[in-house]
């Protein structure tokens, strides 16, 4: 899924959503569409690109953006932000993100 999203629009979003700042806590995960893919671009920078993290670790860099991280984690996969290996042990993020 694609979405066109303004530099001023993904401010705001996340502006609203990360109150305590970008390197904060999410507040809650939005239930639109398009917020959630702007917060999880966002929350998936977190992440190096190329480096190979197991389930856990990938968890426990979530558990401190929100508590619901398994979400967030399925998300990243469902939208490409991040591959997973077939025994779901490994995670790395995608290139394009």
């Amino acid at each position: 899924m694609s979405f066109i999203i303004t530099d001023k629009e993904r401010e705001q979003t996340l502006k609203n959503l990360f109150r305590e700042g970008p390197h904060g806590p999410l507040d809650v995960f939005p239930s639109k569409e398009k917020r959630k893919f702007i917060v999880a671009e966002h929350l998936a920078s977190r992440f190096e690109k190329g480096k190979a993290y197991s389930e856990r670790e990938v968890n426990e860099i979530l558990k401190q953006a929100y508590p619901d991280f398994a979400t967030i984690r399925r998300f990243f996969v469902d939208y490409g932000m991040m591959e997973r290996s077939d025994d779901g042990g490994i995670y790395k993020r995608s290139e394009q993100v």
